[in-house]
Formats: C-alpha cells, structure tokens, sequence
C-alpha cells in the first residue's frame, strides 16, 4: 500500500484528534486552483462546507449502498460517475476502495473522535494507493455541485469524487475521460473494450447468444461492466435519441440475467427465459423507454415473484431493463472489467499473473534504445523493450494488458495527453534467451490508442512468444506496466541483453563466433509406428551439447512441427542434428535424423530422414522440411 503524497490517514487523524481540531487539507485546499486548471467560465458563489454545514445527521452511508447514491453534477466526468455505480453494486470492491468505512463513520455517540477527514484506495499502475482528503465540499447555498446521493445527508460518492479529484489534480481535470481507467482503478482488473457494431451482435443470433454468455460470467465473477454509444461529432454529444437513450454518454451495467418468462408452474416447467441487461444513466433520470422499459406491457409476461426477485421498479431513477437483443441494436460500445482471479483457493480459473515495469527511453547508441515506434517504423521497431514468455499447454487462452501512466494527472500543468500503444506478439525459438534483432513471425497485435490500457485477448499454441510494447510513433519517451495473464506461469521475463555476455571465462572457453537458427517445419510421410496406425512424434534440434524439444504432435505421420531454435555456437564446423522420435509410455523409439553441415545465409531445404549411423539418405522414409538461416554477427540475430 502507497501513500499518496506521503499522507498517512491514521496519524493524521490522532494528531486532529489529540488537537481537537477538524482536518484542513494543505494538498487540496477550498480554493479555485482545486476545482478548475483552465476554464474561464466559472461558477459564482461557490462555498467549500463541511457536511454538517450542509443537512442534520451527515453520514457516509444510510442505508447502505447502492447505484443509486450517485448522480453527476456540473463536471462532464459520467464516465467516473457510471464505473462509481457499478463498483456500489460490488460491495466488497467497494469496501477495498472505502476501506473500513464504518471507523470513518460519523458516531454520534462519540462526537468528539470525528477529525473532519476521510480516505480512499486506488489501484494506480500496479500499486493500491491510500488518498487522505478533508470534508470540505464545494457547495452553492445548501447544494453540492458535484456528485451528490439522493440522500442528502449521505456523503460516500461525493467524497469518494474529491479524492479521485485530487488524485488528478482538481476537479476539471475529470471533465471528458475514459469509464475503463476507473473501473480499472477501482479493481486493480483488466478492462477489455468491445465494439458491438463489429461483432454484428444485433444481426447474428448464434454470435450475439454466445456473447451474452460471456458478458454473464463477467458479472457472475464480480467484474464491472459499462457501456456507451458512440458520438461522431460534437452536435451529438449528450444527445438524446428517440427511444430515451443519450449518445457520447458512459451507462453502468448493473445486472445481467436470463429472466424466466411466464406465470406460476408454466413458467418453472417451460424454463423459456430472456436475455436481459439492466443499465444506469449517471444522471438518475432520462431512461430507456422502448420495449421492457419501467412499466411497459412486456413486464406482463414475467411473474410478480421474479419482478420482485430482479428488481423491477417503475420509478424516474435512470435505471432499467432491457433485451440483450435492443441492447447490441442500439449500444456501440461495451467495457468488460475482468477481475482477474490468482488465487489457488477459488473454485473458478485461478490465472497466473506476471507483473513487468517498462520504459520507452531515447538514447543516442541504437543499441540501447528503447523507443523504437510501431513496427511501421522498421529501422527502430526492434529497438523497443522486448517481453518473453512461455505457452505451456498445446493451446492457452492468454490476456495481455498494457498500461501506460496516466497523464491526466498532469493536465493542470498543461502537459502532455496519453501515448498513443500497443503492442505486437512474435513467435520465436523455443530456448531464445537474447533480445531479437531480426524480424521473427508475428502472431498477433493489439490495437493502437492513446488510451491509457491496451488490451488483447487471445488463444496461443505451445511455445515461446516476445511482446513488443510500443509507442505508434518513434522517439518517445513514457513508462509503462505489462501484466500477463495464463493457465500456467509463463516465466515472463524482459530480454535485456544483446548477447552472450563476455566473463573472466571467456578467453579460456571461447565466445561465440556464429548464430545459426534452425526452423523445422514439418515431416511429411513419416513410418508408422503405434499398433493404430499412427505415431506420436516430435523433434529434437541439438548442437554443441544443447538440445531443443518441440512438443508431441499425438497421431500424425504428417506434423506441422514448426519448431525453431537458436544456437550461438562455438565451433561453426560442428553439425547441426535434427532428430524425429516416437513418443512411447515406456520408452521413445527413433524414427530417424538429418546432419546439416555450417553454412552462411539462408536457405530452405527438404531432406530424407536417416538411420542415426548410416550415410544412405534414402534408407528411411519420411521428408523432414527444413528451414535454416545462419548469420556471423551477433548483433544482427
């Protein structure tokens, strides 16, 4: 846990206590400069007062919480006023980000111990960090002008707003921003941006079904979701269409569910059920009002008991219902904030977490430089941090998530807005130790924005991968975090060296004089082996001792091996062995081998495969193709 700006809550407060004395922030103080960085139409007769200034009775929370304890005030910032409503329908988020609130209460029965302040944890760039803010709060007559509950005397989300000010300077600076940076914030989760329009949800059934499914299980698992549509021109900002929902603006997900239609034992027999989602205007008002609206007709054909059960009400609140079918009609956009799970105490899939810190950092030797640019840039792309890690089953599902630090919090000094990243994914040889320096197979890319999180979801067979987190545009300079998500720990490392490194050892054992890639592709026409038919066969690559192993391709006498390796080798006369063998539960049979003699350049070749002592190359069936790429400079691999 970091404090922030080196406040420490708890000592602050005995020393108000131990005084007698209510807490005045000196980092946030009740002037202009905290609530606005470069408007000049600013409100008039603003006052910063204390909750019991404003009502009787202030409290945190009354009557617990709820989305419905936040509606936006005169600051464009419903993308944090949206992800604040779905972290109430969370309460054990919520309580990690008002963390013990009850001790921050207001207690009646002990007056005396209220210090005038409260505090809040974000999770900022890998770390939770705990932010100290006093109670002050800006306030025209007796009205908040910010984010405010429907309770007057109920304080949490407009608190809760100051201390997220404060984080980012002042209050204007959270004008205009992003709903998946607070969900993030909120969680420490990854956030995964979906454009319904390209999915074609509302037109494909099976596509938009299967989507659904996956939506559910977000929100089953405790992750926050949001959605929007899209606004192309300013004149459509905030505009409100006919059936009552509002463009450019941030909606929080409050429920997703299969709501069973009909009445009584019909309805438990026939098990037809609707796909629905409930959504939540920030604004507490201006809803949706076509089919399964509040107290539309539909609602007819669902039971009072799950009426009751899903909460339906019919009340101006800005909440409602609708089908996930008018939902991917009428959305463009929807934020899937995953709270990834590590722990190995969950009855749901445990993920294995690396955590990695970066920077993209100009420097006048190439070698040493670490903002290359977007691989269009392909004189310096390969100049950009390198990333390594493994795929440990025939198949994983992997997410990775990068971020960069937020530059909002620099807007009050004028500086500069997000970075525009992503990030690209290389297959490379299965033992690469050292950064790349040539161009290996692109697997797969993010996207690229200037958001302050890239994030990309995808399914990798075996084998080893380099993520290349870059800016789009060469030559600058940021920090960065990278976390990888998979079944199995990756080993995510970053490739820092160019080359085998120079020891004491050196002049006595030698140093490389030669870099030899070998890519085995496939066999083709290989003997059978298994009393079905088939084989089990994998490869092995080896030279000057070190050997590589693809993994078993399970009943195939046809493989796409496609298995490289990297040998930074001694002895260049040496021979390079390629051996095919057979898996067996008891012991793996040989099914033949090629030598191939040092060469500079590149070449791809198709060989037979031979008996281990014999020079006869057609003695064995079976063609292994190869492909072999040699190179003399070190650096140049």
């Amino acid at each position: 846990m970091k404090l922030f700006e080196n406040q420490n809550y708890y000592s602050l407060k005995k020393e108000c206590q131990r005084q007698k004395v209510l807490f005045e922030d000196p980092l946030f103080p009740p002037t202009d400069e905290s609530l606005y960085y470069k408007s000049t139409a600013r409100l008039s007769g603003i006052q910063w007062k204390r909750p019991k200034e404003i009502c009787e009775n202030p409290h945190l929370v009354v009557n617990g919480i709820s989305s419905h304890d936040l509606h936006q005030g005169q600051v464009g910032n419903c993308w944090f006023v949206a992800a604040s409503s779905s972290l109430a329908s969370r309460e054990a988020l919520w309580n990690k980000v008002v963390p013990d609130w009850k001790e921050q209460e207001w207690d009646d029965e002990k007056p005396e111990d209220y210090a005038g302040m409260f505090h809040f944890r974000f999770w900022r760039f890998g770390d939770w960090v705990d932010i100290v803010v006093d109670d002050r709060l800006p306030a025209i007559g007796s009205q908040l002008i910010y984010c405010h509950s429907n309770d007057r005397n109920e304080f949490w989300s407009a608190l809760l707003e100051k201390a997220y000010a404060k984080l980012v300077g002042c209050y204007e600076a959270l004008d205009g921003g992003n709903t998946a940076d607070a969900l993030v914030d909120f969680t420490g989760g990854v956030c995964e941006p979906v454009e319904l329009e390209e999915g074609n949800y509302s037109t494909d059934e099976e596509k938009r079904n299967a989507f659904f499914e996956r939506v559910l299980k977000v929100h089953q698992r405790g992750g926050l979701i949001s959605c929007s549509i899209r606004a192309h021109s300013s004149a459509d900002m905030e505009a409100r269409l006919g059936c009552g929902l509002v463009k450019g603006h941030a909606y929080a997900v409050t429920d997703v569910r299969k709501v069973r239609l009909g009445h009584g034992l019909v309805a438990f027999f026939k098990s037809e059920k609707l796909f629905m989602i409930r959504m939540r205007n920030p604004w507490g008002e201006k809803e949706w009002n076509g089919p399964w609206s509040d107290g539309s007709e539909e609602w007819q054909k669902v039971s009072k008991s799950e009426r009751e059960k899903i909460g339906v009400t019919v009340e101006d609140d800005g909440e409602f219902w609708m089908t996930f079918e008018d939902f991917c009609k009428y959305y463009t956009d929807l934020i899937l904030c995953r709270l990834i799970n590590t722990s190995y105490l969950s009855i749901h899939k445990t993920w294995e977490e690396a955590v990695l810190h970066g920077q993209w950092r100009k420097h006048e030797d190439p070698l040493l430089s670490r903002s290359g640019g977007c691989i269009n840039n392909k004189g310096t792309y390969l100049q950009n941090p390198q990333f390594v890690f493994d795929v440990k089953k025939p198949e994983d599902e992997v997410l990775i998530c990068l971020q960069q630090k937020d530059h909002r919090i620099s807007r009050k000094l004028g500086k500069k807005e997000n970075l525009a990243m992503g990030f690209d994914i290389h297959k490379v040889e299965l033992n690469r130790e050292y950064r790349m320096h040539s161009m290996q197979q692109k697997v797969a890319s993010s996207i690229y924005i200037n958001s302050r999180c890239v994030f990309l979801r995808i399914d990798l067979k075996e084998g080893r991968y380099v993520i290349v987190p870059t800016t789009f545009n060469a030559e600058l300079e940021g920090e960065f975090l990278l976390r990888v998500f998979t079944d199995i720990a990756s080993g995510c490392r970053e490739l820092t060296l160019d080359e085998p490194p120079q020891t004491c050892w050196t002049g006595l054992c030698g140093y490389p004089k030669l870099v030899t890639q070998v890519h085995v592709i496939a066999a083709a026409g290989l003997a059978k082996q298994d009393s079905d038919g088939a084989a089990d066969p994998y490869v092995i690559i080896s030279c000057e001792g070190q050997k590589v192993r693809s993994t078993i391709h399970k009943d195939s006498l046809n493989p796409d091996f496609d298995t490289k390796a990297i040998f930074y080798r001694k002895k260049p006369n040496d021979l390079v062995y390629i051996q095919v063998w057979n898996n067996n539960v008891l012991n793996d049979s040989f099914m033949g081998q090629v030598t191939l003699p040092a060469g500079p350049g590149e070449q791809e070749q198709s060989f037979h495969l031979r008996d281990k002592g014999s020079r006869d190359s057609n003695e064995l069936p079976g063609i292994v193709q190869l492909k072999i790429v040699t190179r003399d400079v070190l650096t140049h691999i």
